[in-house]
């Protein structure tokens, strides 16, 4: 693992012309709910399954609730020979921490039922 990284620097190089792969290492249900926008889920019970998957990223940023299960995925991954020479980060304080944009599978706006007349 090459550290941790702020939420405002993820947010900075999602805007760049060279974004991380951000891989979100909480369940599918969890990620469906929300996750910050273009990331890509890898359950962590999955990832020593999954990794090889990300063997052609420069920059690999992981992410979870709270910061502390993305840094033990951070090492996980830098550990692997095809990641070994990617900029693997785990993102500071998690997704409680994150302001910016995000995805999610609920309806926003639309109908959500009757207004209450009280």
């Amino acid at each position: 693992m090459d550290g941790e990284i702020t939420p405002e620097e993820v947010e900075e190089l999602l805007d760049g012309e060279s974004p991380p792969r951000v891989v979100d290492i909480r369940s599918p249900a969890a990620f469906d709910r929300e996750h910050i926008s273009g990331s890509e889920n890898i359950p962590f019970a999955e990832l020593p399954e999954r990794v090889e998957s990300l063997s052609d990223a420069d920059r690999i940023v992981t992410v979870c609730p709270h910061g502390q299960a993305s840094q033990q995925a951070a090492r996980l991954i830098k550990s692997y020979e095809g990641t070994k020479d990617a900029h693997v980060e785990s993102m500071e304080g998690g997704l409680t921490a994150w302001s910016g944009d995000v995805d999610s599978a609920r309806p926003t706006g639309g109908d959500e039922g009757p207004q209450s007349p009280f």
